[in-house]
């Protein structure tokens, strides 16, 4: 028979071929980006991302998650499914493109980017193409259509990629470059590269579309509409909560003149706990429709149990790796930027944490219980804000990470009292923590290696010291005594074999 976890696992390193490119040309740039801009120009681009994320949510309506319940059920017309759902987010988003063009320079001024429409335009066009082509995506998703998708979302990266080299980089640019950036290296070239690989993924999903019959069943796009939109309600909180931070630097960094700054530093070293939303991410794009598709399977609930025990073993090996051998790592971004390094434990802790609520929210979406999760975000939402206002002007971009932290770990914990009272899931709560208490152990006995065999070389300098090297070779074996232990934890060979249909 079938292994169900082989299933998941190869879908899931498909889908992350083109997650894992988009992570480390990330890393690639963020080197570039903190030592070609200035902190306070690397906030601005954290800051306009944020506003792209939110909006991101808000205009695909969840219907991505809508697409995969109603092409699922039993008998379903799956171009009706699609097509309705495509020509809602093609009028929506459209409604807006057409209102940033009207109110463009209003936008622009309100924001303190006077001079910078052409950004703000850019910034809306890749919110319009990005939403529409996400239900194509959406629809490769839901066919297995995983190399396809891969490698459209790699050309999508490339592009981005080459035109980033070519803006920052490029000895010479011709004179009709300057019609769409600046002259000198800037935020706007981050998000014009951004745009044009955009345009280049829509040109690229265009035989997708017209693949799609379009015909509408205004019935079925109502009830798609019911359910997907609770799910967007209670997305739009998360993703506030996500990035809330990055907007109120601007009204409550502890130096108000300087928080374009702040948020630049403490952006770059979130970017040093991508690894741990890289693979959440990658899990997340094979998981949802891996759950669906044997939802009304008799031993589904056991199986989503299993799948949550090595989730969270191999969260706890990417904390480890990273914050083990952060003193390397850490040399991706400028020494200018270094200061915030010591919210990155904080950061990988909160975004395990969201990764098991991702799990453990499945209840909701399995269950038709959509309206239950704005509750649940809005929840950690609050959090968030409390702990912000009240914290950010003391401490600034720590209060932002604590944040993070705080609001995923009050979220995951809502999410997994209503799922046991609605869609019961045996969760092995004793391994789990067992899993948890051995990473956080491991971590804490790696601080006395710190502390005895600290260098006093910072920087590259420090690779030159043997007491440097002694230190990883301990931290390594810290690293691989976590692995073993969680491995026998989880019953070892025994335990992957329980994965067999």
């Amino acid at each position: 028979m079938a292994n169900a976890l082989k299933k998941l696992a190869g879908e899931t390193a498909i889908y992350g071929l083109s997650t894992i490119l988009a992570r480390i040309i990330n890393f690639a740039f963020v080197p570039i980006y903190t030592r070609v801009l200035m902190p306070g120009q690397y906030g601005v681009v954290t800051e306009l991302s944020a506003y792209i994320a939110m909006l991101q949510v808000l205009l695909v309506m969840g219907l991505e998650s809508g697409c995969f319940r109603f092409a699922s059920e039993e008998g379903a017309d799956t171009n009706k499914v699609f097509t309705g759902a495509l020509a809602s987010v093609f009028t929506v988003n459209s409604a807006f493109l057409a209102l940033v063009l009207v109110f463009l320079g209003p936008i622009t001024s309100a924001l303190g980017y006077a001079g910078y429409e052409k950004c703000i335009f850019y910034m809306a066009g890749t919110l319009f193409l990005d939403n529409v082509t996400a239900i194509l995506f959406a629809k490769l998703r839901h066919e297995h259509k995983a190399l396809r998708f891969a490698v459209i979302k790699t050309v999508k990266i490339l592009t981005e990629t080459a035109v980033n080299l070519f803006l920052f980089l490029s000895p010479w640019k011709p004179e009709w470059v300057s019609l769409f950036v600046s002259g000198q290296p800037d935020f706007d070239y981050v998000i014009f590269a951004i745009f044009v690989s955009s345009v280049v993924c829509a040109l690229m999903m265009l035989p997708t579309l017209l693949q799609l019959r379009f015909r509408f069943d205004h019935a079925l796009l109502k009830r798609m509409l019911l359910y997907s939109l609770p799910l967007m309600i209670a997305a739009l909180p998360g993703i506030v909560n996500d990035f809330l931070d990055r907007i109120l630097f601007r009204f409550f960094d502890n130096g108000s003149e300087a928080w374009r700054a702040s948020l630049g530093l403490f952006q770059a070293s979130v970017k040093l706990a991508v690894i741990m939303n890289l693979f959440i991410q990658m899990f997340r794009f094979a998981a949802e429709p891996f759950f669906f598709q044997r939802a009304k399977q008799k031993n589904s609930p056991l199986l989503y149990a299993k799948v949550m025990n090595w989730f969270t073993a191999f969260c706890g090996l990417v904390f480890l790796g990273v914050i083990l051998y952060l003193d390397i790592i850490g040399l991706i971004i400028g020494q200018n930027f270094r200061s915030a390094l010591g919210v990155v434990p904080i950061m990988l802790l909160a975004y395990m944490i969201l990764g098991m609520n991702f799990n453990v929210s499945m209840w909701y979406k399995l269950s038709d219980h959509t309206r239950m999760a704005f509750w649940i975000t809005l929840a950690g939402l609050v959090v968030t804000t409390v702990i912000n206002v009240v914290f950010m002007p003391l401490y600034s971009y720590y209060a932002a990470a604590w944040g993070h932290l705080l609001s995923y770990l009050v979220m995951f914990i809502i999410s997994a009292l209503l799922g046991a009272k609605y869609y019961p899931i045996p969760y092995d709560w004793k391994r789990l923590g067992a899993i948890v208490a051995v990473m956080l152990g491991v971590y804490a006995l790696s601080l006395p290696a710190d502390h005895f065999l600290g260098v006093e070389g910072t920087g590259a300098g420090m690779l030159k010291e043997g007491r440097f090297w002694l230190k990883m070779l301990v931290n390594t074996a810290l690293v691989g005594a976590y692995a073993l232990t969680a491995f026998k934890l989880l019953g070892g060979r025994n335990g992957l074999q329980a994965f067999q249909e």
